[in-house]
């Protein structure tokens, strides 16, 4: 046959695949109506594993492709049941009862002390609030907990170093909603009482911003230490001779300490992501990312057919982040950052969806980032 024929075959079965298929989803409209009458869980996984069991079999050399276009006939079966059914009742009202602004913030929390940029970034996302400052990501997320500060300022991500991990966890345990994010430029310096790079003995600086500055560091052979914050690095620097810190330009004025060399990051797009935290739930009109976080059952192809389905309602994931379940063998949260607002209908159903399907299911926020 040519090629001709054969895609005349292929268009000849597609025309008799699509009115099955549009009666394979009238029918998951009616099985709707009966599960909704009678209070039935739209998620029946032993049945769909029997069936993707069974299907698999009987296709053979195709045993693979067959399963994965069962699974997804079976998920866009499950959405449209999700839709008519107006599932996620509970975060549907969570969301409809969110202010559309946050209030003015009187204390914000960050990372380390004056001049670092934790505090840059805090101070351009809450200009008027109070800086209260923290050695540890940790102690942040209590603070906000407790009431001793309204939001935290946390960072989350490099450009060039990757993800806080630390950071992630955090978020993962408390479970806070973030309310905005910020990408800052970070432009690292090397800082030191003394005047000449030759006189440095060891330099200090958090681990993100050495491992921003690694191949400065490793050039010059310099012997890198972790410290609690750049900021705090600084401090330290200026009190000890021979050492030098990895900081903000700010963060050397502040203490007094000379710039012995500017622009030390690897690259010159270095940028780090910051988010805000917060204890209520508040969603501006313009909000353009959504984040949420979930743990999957642990077997093949559980994580594909949820991305999957971010897919198919034409959402940009932006980020995907997995963190180990504390106390639990080999399972884990997922975090994802995807661009939408959940003014939006489809967004709202797919997020309600898997609110009802998928465990330790958490909706973060709905927020701008600038």
């Amino acid at each position: 046959m040519e090629l001709d024929d054969i895609r005349g075959k292929i268009d000849e079965i597609d025309s008799e695949l699509l009115p099955l298929f549009i009666r394979r989803m009238e029918c998951a409209e009616k099985v709707a109506e009966i599960k909704a009458e009678k209070g039935i869980p739209v998620l029946n996984e032993e049945r769909e594993r029997e069936i993707l069991d069974c299907v698999s079999k009987k296709a053979g050399r195709y045993a693979g492709e067959t399963r994965t276009l069962f699974s997804g006939i079976m998920s866009m079966s499950r959405d449209v049941q999700h839709k008519l059914l107006g599932s996620g009742t509970e975060l549907r009202d969570t969301i409809k009862s969110a202010g559309a602004s946050s209030p003015k913030a009187e204390t914000a929390a960050c990372l380390g002390q004056k001049g670092s940029f934790s505090h840059e970034a805090l101070n351009r996302m809450y200009p008027e609030a109070k800086a209260e400052f923290y050695s540890c990501f940790g102690d942040i997320f209590k603070a906000v907990k407790s009431g001793k500060a309204d939001f935290g300022v946390l960072p989350v991500e490099n450009s060039s170093a990757g993800s806080v991990g630390e950071v992630y966890d955090l978020i993962l345990k408390y479970r806070f909603y973030i309310s905005g994010a910020l990408s800052l430029p970070v432009r690292d310096c090397l800082a030191s009482c003394e005047k000449n790079i030759k006189g440095i003995k060891t330099v200090y600086s958090h681990p993100q911003a050495l491992k921003q500055c690694s191949e400065f560091l490793a050039k010059h052979g310099l012997d890198a230490h972790p410290y609690s914050s750049t900021a705090e690095a600084a401090c330290m620097a200026a009190k000890t001779p021979g050492a030098a810190a990895v900081c903000s330009k700010h963060a050397a004025a502040e203490y007094g300490l000379n710039i012995l060399a500017n622009d030390i990051q690897n690259s010159d797009g270095n940028r780090t992501r910051f988010i805000t935290i917060g204890r209520s739930l508040f969603i501006s009109p313009e909000a353009n990312k959504i984040s949420l976080c979930f743990s999957l059952p642990h077997r093949t192809g559980t994580l594909y057919a949820v991305l999957e389905r971010f897919a198919r309602a034409g959402l940009n994931l932006t980020k995907i982040e997995s963190r180990p379940i504390p106390d639990k063998n080999f399972e884990y949260d997922f975090y994802l950052d995807f661009t939408g607002n959940v003014k939006s209908s489809g967004t709202l159903d797919l997020i309600c969806a898997l609110y009802d399907e998928l465990p330790r299911f958490s909706f973060l926020g709905n927020y701008i980032e600038i």
